[in-house]
């Protein structure tokens, strides 16, 4: 018995140390920090108190909250309504097929995030190809304004998440009895209501994962509101890396990046009860 603690131990170690190295300890120390002020030039005056909480609890950066919550929400649903059916062809497609396909979906990966995003700028620009081809179709009027506004950060979002969010659905539609399928129709269920009463209920956790996946890493990005939103679209990432690189008010960034980590803790922990609520009832 003894020796099997100690395997498991001795396995386990490194990645808890490695988990415990990389973040617990810099969520700690951006805790504590979020105590102290900012000193006169920009350092850390080490006086403890709330101020910084309070601040951040201010009409004026709750609404840089909420609109990047808004955001970030909208791209997760759009990511959402393009990967579940995705998701589900490439389940149903012939087993040797879904690899290649699994692969292509994923493909986007292979290039690094800034190219990806400044792609985006290419086609949505006022010169841009997109606005090109609407000339070559006839269009005669002004460019359109594509870029540097919410709807080409949802975009740019959309299209650099939406991979995983296939990735988790694909993985809960692939562990569904292949048997559930054949006895709904044999009970002359169509195709439309089996899907709506025996399968969506079952990949819930899938969609729950893709939906808080692509939320929370959304919520907190900061390349792509600057990059697509040209400065014009402020979301919090922006404002707690401003914080910390501009205005050099580290506790304050603290502060903000402590809330970020809180509602993020908050989102995986119901995503997780969403989760198990969801394969009890299928045992059920």
């Amino acid at each position: 018995m003894q020796t099997s603690r100690l395997q498991t131990a001795v396995l386990i170690g490194p990645g808890l140390g490695w988990l415990a190295l990389l973040m617990v300890v810099p969520c700690g120390l951006v805790f504590v920090l979020s105590f102290f002020e900012r000193g006169v030039y920009g350092g850390i005056d080490y006086v403890f108190n709330f101020g910084n909480f309070a601040r951040a609890i201010d009409p004026l950066y709750l609404n840089i909250f909420f609109k990047s919550a808004r955001i970030a929400g909208l791209a997760a649903l759009i990511a959402l309504l393009i990967a579940y059916p995705a998701a589900y062809a490439i389940s149903r497609a012939p087993r040797r097929h879904q690899t290649p396909l699994l692969f292509l979906a994923i493909l986007p990966f292979w290039s690094n995030y800034l190219i990806r995003t400044y792609a985006w700028i290419v086609l949505l620009n006022r010169e841009g190809f997109l606005n090109q081809g609407f000339e070559l179709l006839g269009y005669q009027g002004e460019p359109i304004n594509m870029l540097y506004n919410d709807g080409a950060v949802v975009l740019g979002l959309v299209y650099n998440y939406v991979p995983f969010v296939i990735l988790a659905i694909y993985s809960s539609i692939t562990r569904l009895d292949p048997e559930i399928w054949e006895a709904s129709q044999d009970l002359g269920a169509t195709r439309f209501r089996t899907f709506y009463r025996v399968i969506l209920p079952q990949t819930v956790p899938g969609i729950a994962a893709g939906l808080v996946f692509v939320f929370v890493l959304s919520i907190g990005n900061f390349i792509t509101p600057d990059l697509l939103g040209g400065g014009r679209v402020q979301m919090v990432g922006n404002l707690i890396y401003d914080q910390f690189l501009t205005a050099r008010d580290w506790p304050f960034g603290a502060a903000l990046s402590f809330v970020l980590i809180g509602i993020m803790m908050v989102l995986l922990f119901l995503q997780a009860v969403l989760a198990n609520r969801a394969q009890g009832g299928g045992r059920g």
